[in-house]
């Protein structure tokens, strides 16, 4: 993908233009309310641009999963009265995203004035990506303006159908994910490094083998660093492994040797017999693990060494914990890590960029998130990125 060829609305007259700006307002909700506004908050400029600009903002978004139909569980309402306290201003609501509701919405917008429309994911050519419904979409903008890097790698007709009806533009959002992400990973200052953990190798095979052709150090904690050990004769013991991913893990050294990566995996870890708040625990060696214990952090040896990496290093893309890091005191190798990340970005010495549910919980516990260069809240399309895939969403702009 030649993602030079995206184009934003920048230089281009869009006062009295009916604008389809998809964004993405899947936002955890409880009891009718949002509990997290991040991903409204990272769209608020982008809209506030084009209503100041004088288009007529139609905002599409999918929300949930609806088993088919409308269902008031998967509504859009109550995003959208967020959203205008955000911005803070009022925003229509269209009961629909086609047909007679929806148009009424649109006809009804003055000019800076936005509305947002309801679920798209209520009709099925949505995510069969249906021409006949892309059209239907079509009918109510001038131009498409895509702002949701989150849901670029589906193929969907918000995200992909609307560009072959519509003249379409990258949003600012999207536009800083994939800078953020081109600075990581396609053209980076080095040496670089990456933070992979989680808990399983199985969930992240494409992602490891991207990054060890990519990155010089490779950084492995989590449940993942244990099927790792375990390949190269190491006994886990009671620890979360995947021995029928040995093959795999061997491969991915094998790659990342031949690519001149180096693999940092623990030294020593903390360990204990229960997985609970408060639990007895202790460091041991990697090589000394009693047979009924479990790993669930990594020790301060290990966060000593991989700190050294950072520490020689430009560049750091991180996606997943290298602990139980949810669970006191199985977190603290994971929040020193960041910390340090952070502190050094902060000085100016490396450019960080992380993404991942739980990577941001863990950034966010660790008290760091806003100190690293860029906290990607894309999920899947991010890891999709990390993967080295080509994005639906974002190819589409580029044709």
């Amino acid at each position: 993908m030649n993602l030079s060829r995206l184009k934003t609305t920048e230089g281009v007259d869009v006062s009295g233009k009916r604008v389809l700006y998809r964004a993405d307002l899947n936002v955890p909700m409880r009891g009718g309310q949002v509990t997290d506004a991040t991903r409204l908050e990272r769209i608020v400029p982008g809209l506030v641009d084009l209503s100041r600009r004088g288009a007529r903002v139609v905002v599409l978004s999918h929300f949930g999963r609806p088993k088919g139909g409308r269902d008031k569980e998967n509504s859009l309402a109550p995003v959208a009265a967020e959203l205008a306290r955000l911005v803070g201003r009022p925003i229509g609501f269209g009961a629909d995203c086609i047909g007679p509701e929806a148009v009424a919405a649109v006809e009804a917008l003055q000019p800076g004035a936005i509305a947002v429309l309801e679920n798209t994911r209520f009709h099925k050519g949505e995510e069969k990506n249906d021409p006949a419904f892309a059209a239907e979409l079509a009918r109510l903008g001038d131009l498409f303006v895509n702002d949701a890097f989150s849901a670029a790698h589906r193929a969907h007709a918000s995200t992909e159908g609307l560009t072959h009806c519509l003249p379409s533009y990258a949003g600012p959002l999207l536009m800083e994910e994939i800078n953020a992400l081109k600075a990581a990973l396609e053209d980076p200052k080095r040496p670089t490094a990456a933070v992979v953990g989680g808990a399983k190798v199985s969930t992240k095979i494409p992602i490891l083998t991207n990054l060890a052709a990519k990155v010089d150090k490779l950084i492995i904690g989590g449940g993942m660093a244990n099927t790792f050990l375990q390949s190269m004769g190491v006994q886990v013991a009671q620890s979360l492994a995947e021995p029928e991913f040995h093959s795999m893990a061997r491969e991915i050294m094998v790659v990342a040797k031949e690519k001149g990566c180096e693999i940092v995996l623990p030294d020593d870890a903390v360990i204990a017999r229960e997985l609970r708040a408060g639990a007895a625990s202790e460091v041991v060696n990697i090589h000394k693990v009693p047979i009924d214990a479990m790993i669930l952090d990594i020790g301060p040896a290990s966060i000593q060494r991989m700190t050294s990496v950072l520490k020689s290093c430009k560049t750091l893309i991180w996606n997943g914990p290298m602990g139980a890091f949810e669970i006191a005191p199985f977190g603290e190798g994971t929040f020193t890590l960041a910390r340090e990340a952070a502190l050094l970005t902060k000085s100016g010495a490396l450019i960080s960029v992380a993404g991942g549910g739980d990577t941001v919980a863990a950034l966010n516990a660790a008290g760091v998130a806003n100190d690293f260069s860029y906290i990607s809240t894309a999920g899947g399309a991010f890891l999709e990125w990390l993967e080295g895939k080509e994005l639906p969403g974002v190819a589409a702009l580029v044709r």
